[in-house]
């Protein structure tokens, strides 16, 4: 009889016990019964017999055996009682056959707690099992706003349609991204493969083609076979399959196992899951099915600081002001070479489409310019035009980095964020930033400009030259940074004009032919003056840009914030021409980089007509200047929103976190923030990236 497992199982319980007790911890499992009562639960729902993972049992249903076990299920007693014989006699049975007979459990919040078994479990547990077979009876609760009771029923969702126990994540939102991040995979499998022949799907029971005695193409074969039968898109009610079930954990258990190798389990702020899905968001889900062990590996420690970066609660070094260029010590110009007419420095620019098209991209191609005029000879600038996928993104910059041997990238949108964080995995000596608000990224750095300090200003402007007292916005994607953009004018327009109102209008809203009916419903809402696109579209040139009076003929332009990126990137280039780019780093490896400047960098600026009033135009530069100096702030003391809650109290200053990430508007603006399914389709994928909005936000109107 194992009586000498018994022994070795029962010095780790007692070890845990004693470790409890110093910690001021309960030094036995947790009784369920004590946690719960019969009104915290809304049902009881029998799920049958399935494979429980172990890591999930944590505790007893009732207090009767609870004290046979330290809190890590292995047995305190003494080894000459009769617990510990039949504990003996089961450890034997795992031994030579296995323990077969499945336990009974309640599952609540996704946690077991043992109803009959708890030996069983500690034997499994001891001999570091991963499942046991189990009936499980799920006491479902009643719904609370708690965040973990809402992650519960997300769970529940999850388990549904893949079957999935195993699994744990600590953010509302991340088991459908998890089931997303399958979906996307097959559907960009299937275009890819959409003219190769769909392989017959192995059959039930048979060895999964991405276990370690696999070779040879089959896991090809399997997604492409997953992926022709998915359906269109993953919003489209695609099924998931038994097969990605077995890829799904295949991939998960070798992550698990490298991650927690790694250190994971240290990391306390994020679960595996959420590791998982931070890594899903880097590899593609079939290339981390067929990964060997090593493979996994090597790539989890190339990726190990995104994990430190979920686990960090400071989430962002936002940098305010461009950080100081020094020059290169004797030693540093004596190791390194400048960029020079012989050995330019190369730098490209990454755009999802043609800059002559879009006015956010027009002003990124300035920016291109305007540095190949400052460095001459000293820089190569490259660009392409047509990255409209990730998939084409990231081939335009392996292409730039592998060929080309491009040292410096910048991707110009929101949308190739994910692109670039895949191409800084793959090239850790390349420096890749992206433009976009609040991306928590260590791999790349990013960069944003602050313009709604200038639509403070366009706001104060318009507030003072209306007739109506009615001004219009048009918006276009509700993504971070924009909703501070529409509440800065509309606080403008009130500090010179207590009645004036800002009607919001979106553009993603209409398709583009139907762009026009805005302005009429502008002109018929006697709207006088307008906040428009920024910028002109060089292929599309209409006066309606910046901020202008609405008339029945041509507008008149006012004032126009815009955008100096070219000054944003000349100031990066020096950084590394002159070795201060890594001293421009916070120091911290967990921490990502976020560049957000306004005026004081003259990375933004205004330009005003020579119509505007003298005693307008002296406000407005007076304000400016303090907004330089920083005796002003936008965000500062009392604002409400249009509920009439404070939002910010008198004398506080709005952290950058709080100003990027608004979701609400000021209480002078007419309008809403709209839900996800009123967005056109091309507008969608940008705002599930970086959208402000609440799925349950009921923002009816325009």
């Amino acid at each position: 009889m194992s009586i000498i497992e018994y022994e070795k199982a029962q010095k780790m319980g007692v070890k845990a016990y004693k470790a409890a007790v110093q910690k001021g911890r309960h030094p036995y499992l947790p009784v369920l019964d004590e946690i719960i009562t019969e009104n915290d639960i809304v049902k009881d729902v029998s799920l049958g017999v399935v494979r429980v993972p172990l890591s999930r049992i944590v505790g007893t249903s009732t207090r009767s055996r609870t004290y046979s076990f330290a809190n890590n299920f292995m047995p305190i007693l003494e080894p000459k009682t009769e617990f510990a014989y039949k504990w003996s006699a089961l450890a034997d049975a795992q031994m030579h056959e296995g323990i077969r007979d499945p336990i009974k459990v309640y599952e609540y919040l996704n946690y077991y707690y043992v109803i009959e078994g708890n030996k069983r479990v500690s034997v499994m547990r001891f001999f570091d099992a991963l499942e046991i077979p189990a009936e499980v009876i799920r006491r479902i609760p009643k719904r609370t706003d708690e965040k973990e009771n809402k992650i519960y029923f997300e769970f529940i969702d999850f388990n549904k349609v893949t079957g999935i126990n195993d699994i744990w994540v600590s953010d509302e939102g991340n088991f459908q991204k998890l089931i997303n991040a399958v979906f996307e995979a097959k559907s960009s499998f299937r275009k890819k493969h959409s003219d190769v022949l769909v392989a017959e799907t192995p059959a039930a029971g048979t060895t999964s083609p991405y276990d370690d005695s696999a070779n040879g193409n089959t896991g090809v074969l399997r997604a492409q076979n997953a992926a022709m039968t998915a359906g269109s898109a993953v919003s489209s009610g695609e099924v998931w399959t038994e097969d990605d079930t077995k890829d799904f954990m295949s991939a998960y258990y070798k992550f698990r196992e490298c991650y927690e190798a790694k250190g994971g389990r240290k990391l306390e702020n994020i679960t595996t899951g959420d590791a998982f899905l931070a890594f899903l968001g880097i590899y593609d889900f079939y290339e981390a099915v067929e990964m060997s062990r090593d493979e996994m590996k090597k790539a989890i420690e190339r990726t190990w600081e995104e994990y430190l970066t979920k686990n960090k609660n400071e989430v962002l070094d936002i940098n305010l002001d461009p950080p100081t260029a020094g020059r290169k010590s004797i030693l540093g110009q004596i190791l390194t070479s400048s960029p020079s007419a012989s050995k330019p420095l190369k730098v490209a620019f990454i755009y999802d489409r043609d800059p002559m098209t879009s006015d956010w991209l027009y002003t990124h191609e300035l920016g291109r310019n305007h540095i190949k005029e400052v460095f001459g000879n000293k820089i190569n600038t490259l660009k392409v035009m047509t990255a409209e996928t990730e998939d084409e993104a990231v081939e335009a910059m392996d292409e730039l980095i592998d060929k080309q041997k491009c040292e410096v990238i910048f991707t110009t949108t929101s949308r190739l964020v994910d692109a670039s964080l895949k191409c800084a995995v793959k090239h850790p000596n390349v420096k890749i930033l992206n433009c976009s608000l609040n991306t928590s990224h260590r791999y790349i750095r990013t960069y944003y400009a602050r313009l709604y300090e200038a639509k403070f200003l366009s706001g104060m402007i318009a507030g003072a030259l209306t007739e109506t007292n009615k001004l219009g916005y048009l918006a276009n994607y509700p993504i971070f940074g924009v909703t501070a953009d529409i509440n800065a004018f509309a606080l403008g327009a009130m500090m010179v004009n207590p009645r004036a109102t800002v009607s919001l209008k979106w553009t993603t809203l209409k398709e583009e032919e139907k762009r026009s009916e805005l302005y009429r419903e502008f002109f018929e809402d006697n709207v006088d003056y307008i906040s428009d696109q920024d910028m002109i579209t060089p292929k599309n040139a209409s006066r309606r840009f910046g901020m202008y009076k609405l008339s029945a003929g041509e507008p008149e332009n006012i004032a126009m914030p815009l955008y100096n990126w070219g000054v944003l990137y000349e100031r990066i280039i020096k950084l590394i021409i002159n070795d201060s780019w890594d001293d421009a780093d916070s120091g911290n490896a967990a921490i990502p980089i976020n560049y957000w400047w306004g005026f004081s960098s003259g990375v933004i600026d205004i330009l005003l007509s020579n119509k505007l009033p003298y005693g307008v135009r002296r406000l407005v530069n007076a304000m400016k200047q303090e907004i330089i100096d920083g005796s002003f702030a936008v965000f500062k003391d009392r604002i409400v929103d249009q509920n009439g809650d404070e939002r910010n109290e008198e004398g506080r200053l709005m952290p950058p976190e709080e100003i990027m990430t608004m979701d609400w508007l000021v209480q002078n603006v007419e309008g809403t923030i709209p839900v996800m399914e009123s967005l056109k389709e091309n507008a969608r994928e940008i705002v599930e990236l970086k959208g402000v909005l609440k799925n349950d936000e009921d923002t009816s109107g325009s």
